[in-house]
């Protein structure tokens, strides 16, 4: 059993593979965090374990400080509460005590430990539900609330996580930040006294920052501890890190209170979404092999988790919003040449959409671009061999539409106040049951009627006059209080979720890929439910290389897109050698988004060489342990940027080497492999044949000579 009951039932150990999370049931119904690392050797050493409590004074609690799994508001403790909620009748805090537990066996990857509390009077219970995922070395957190009274009790807090760490456990904390165009940049900041918060208030995960951490005291990229987890949301969220005066560091998560209510009637429920946690003592290669796996057996959808990803080409670069069938399939037919297995159809396809500025919310077929319908460029793009997929922005409408004449209180907006207009567009409330059920409906009927394989689903701004209104004798109206308003941040997602839920039900052989201009919605809970993510719209090899970097220390190469575009780049004008650019886009699922038509035969030609290598490699790349050998981000004073996969089994090996910083002419560079068996012998694609250990170890020499060089270096295992 991977959960363990000891101690008069007072103390619960949660056992991997690999590791234990340890907490401890105090009187009072307080839940102190007892340990969280590696897996002990016997169970008696979990009852050894002593709780760490400080005694010092009448302004701290009484009970001592200690470091928390559950906090809630009101008592002597001010980190952020776990849990606030307020009743009818002006209740604002509750005394909680505990009632009992309950172990359930989900599935052969996944036990379940519920520990329920209950307010002294009986009206109210939460339940902390802890899963634990023991092949993968990882657990779930998040909460439950049950309203058993006859009075609706409004919650303003439910965070999913809450952990704490002793004096001088950790004192480095890592996250992605970032901006569109410029996603996923690694920070590493040293805790000191204070709080230290990372979150999105902007209606979905953002560009700014992502619902990912990891803290560690002195990690590398292969030694020592590091602590990870993931948010499986894509709201508003928040991180909290929080260092108090005794060297205690207390972390929270989950849905943030900004905002945020949500009111229970009677006998109503609420559950917070699943925070995902890890522990590796490997550094955070270790980290990243454990979250990247568990993303491709268990979080990725299951209709496609065991199938590589495609190479496509996207529409996009190439022709903008100016579509037409025959540029389209001359375009198909160009791609299918080089080896792309996939065509897309980007923006500009539907309604009177020939700019940004109309069209979104019309989703019929332009009748001027395809005369006979999507059916003609379709069945080309299958002669082709190829299948056919298709960009939609479903949460999104024009104001210059059809559905916004028709519907303009299906935007959320005060009734007050004027709009505020991102790329001409407005958000649609996915909280209301008529625009889930437009969505169904369109979406359900595209894909009923056509051969569609993929959906590019694209979100193009965040919320604004986040207000619900309803249409009222010809006046559009507030009907609701704002207490209740403050739930359309989550009724959005909620219905999000519905949405994607039902077109994957029906539609189960498509493959949907999550965009939001880029990275703007990459997180666990969207992962669930989407099988591949557009990283950035940044497509410059040289800022995708640090963006796809970054992105791989919380998410997996396979559900990773990586373009390759034309030279100069549309953002920044710089020119970089086509092999480079390919080499960049090998680094996860690749694509192909530039401008087919402008490539000459030798491009074409050196294209096509790359991506039918590609299909000989992405087993490895897709499915294989990740090796960050040098850095373009974090501190490096190397002069290049080395990226290894490896295969579970350990007999295949592509390393890509990138130039990152060449001065003073030529340089001879050492580079050592990781991840190999160091008994096994090796060959690469020259044919020089050693040891895994002497490659790991003596490494090799790989000779600079000029900006954007780059290579892939190859082994396989052979006999001695």
């Amino acid at each position: 059993m991977s959960v363990e009951v000891m101690c008069n039932e007072q103390r619960f150990v949660l056992e991997t593979a690999n590791t234990a999370y340890v907490l401890d049931m105090h009187e009072g119904g307080h839940l102190q965090h007892i340990y969280w690392g590696k897996k002990l050797a016997h169970k008696c050493d979990y009852k050894a374990m002593r709780p760490f409590v400080i005694a010092h004074s009448s302004f701290e609690a009484t009970r001592g400080v200690m470091g928390y799994e559950f906090i809630p508001w009101g008592e002597m403790v001010y980190s952020e509460p776990t849990f606030k909620a307020s009743n009818s009748t002006g209740e604002r805090g509750f005394d909680w005590i505990y009632e009992d537990y309950k172990l359930e066996i989900i599935n052969d990857q996944l036990t379940e430990l519920s520990l329920c509390l209950k307010d002294k009077i009986g009206r109210y219970r939460i339940q902390l539900i802890y899963g634990v995922y023991e092949e993968y070395d990882m657990i779930s957190r998040r909460l439950a609330v049950i309203n058993e009274s006859e009075d609706q009790l409004t919650l303003e807090a439910a965070r999913s996580l809450q952990v704490a760490f002793k004096p001088g456990q950790v004192s480095r904390f890592t996250h992605l930040a970032g901006k569109w165009v410029g996603e996923f940049q690694v920070l590493q900041e040293t805790l000191s006294e204070g709080r230290k918060t990372i979150d999105s208030r902007r209606g979905t995960t953002s560009h700014q920052a992502n619902p990912w951490f990891a803290v560690d005291a002195d990690a590398t990229e292969e030694t020592g501890d590091v602590w990870f987890g993931h948010l499986a949301y894509s709201g508003n969220w928040d991180i909290h890190v929080e260092k108090d005066a005794f060297g205690l560091v207390q972390l929270c998560g989950g849905m943030t209170d900004f905002d945020f209510s949500k009111v229970l009637k009677a006998n109503e429920s609420f559950e917070t979404p699943p925070f995902f946690i890890g522990y590796s003592e490997n550094g955070f290669s270790g980290m990243s092999h454990l979250a990247h796996r568990f993303q491709r057996d268990v979080i990725l959808p299951k209709d496609h988790r065991d199938h590589l990803r495609k190479v496509l080409y996207n529409s996009w670069e190439a022709t903008y919003f100016d579509v037409s069938v025959d540029e389209q399939k001359r375009l198909a037919e160009k791609a299918a040449a080089i080896g792309c297995e996939l065509f897309v159809i980007d923006d500009g396809w539907f309604g009177e959409r020939h700019s940004d500025q109309a069209g979104l919310g019309d989703w019929y077929v332009n009748q001027d671009k395809f005369p006979n319908g999507l059916s003609e460029l379709i069945s080309h793009v299958e002669s082709l061999n190829m299948a056919f997929g298709i960009w939609v922005e479903p949460e999104m409408v024009n104001k210059d539409s059809q559905l916004y004449d028709q519907h303009p209180d299906w935007v959320y907006q005060f009734s007050n106040k004027n709009h505020t207009e991102a790329r001409h567009q407005l958000v649609l409330n996915l909280g209301k049951k008529e625009v889930r059920a437009y969505i169904k409906n369109w979406l359900g009927e595209l894909l009923a009627k056509h051969d569609i394989h993929f959906i590019k689903w694209d979100m193009n701004r965040a919320f604004s006059e986040p207000g619900i209104v309803e249409k009222s004798h010809g006046a559009l109206n507030h009907t609701k209080m704002s207490h209740e308003q403050q739930q359309l941040w989550m009724e959005h997602v909620k219905g999000l979720y519905e949405v994607i839920d039902h077109i994957k039900r029906k539609h189960p052989h498509v493959v949907i890929e999550t965009c939001s201009g880029g990275g703007g919605r990459v997180d666990l809970g969207i992962l669930q439910r989407t099988d591949q993510f557009w990283t950035s719209d940044n497509t410059d090899a040289v800022d995708r290389l640090s963006i796809q970097y970054g992105a791989s220390f919380a998410y997996n190469a396979k559900a990773m897109m990586c373009w390759i575009t034309d030279s100069p780049n549309w953002l920044n004008q710089r020119e970089v050698p086509l092999t480079y650019r390919c080499h960049v886009a090998m680094l996860g699922a690749l694509g192909v988004g530039g401008n087919l038509d402008h490539w000459d035969d030798i491009e074409l030609a050196e294209a096509a060489k790359w991506i039918a290598y590609y299909k000989e490699i992405r087993r490895t790349v897709q499915e294989g342990n990740q090796y960050r050998l040098a850095s373009p981000t974090i501190s490096s004073r190397t002069n290049y940027t080395g990226i290894q996969y490896v295969s579970e089994d350990k007999k295949h090996s592509v390393v890509f080497l990138f130039e990152d910083g060449l001065k003073y002419g030529e340089q001879l560079t050492l580079i050592k492999f990781k991840g190999l068996d160091p008994e096994a012998y090796y060959k690469d694609q020259s044919g020089f044949k050693a040891t895994g250990s002497f490659f790991m170890n003596a490494g090799i020499q790989w000779q600079l000579s000029k900006q954007y060089t780059s290579e892939i270096y190859e082994l396989h295992k052979c006999e001695e």
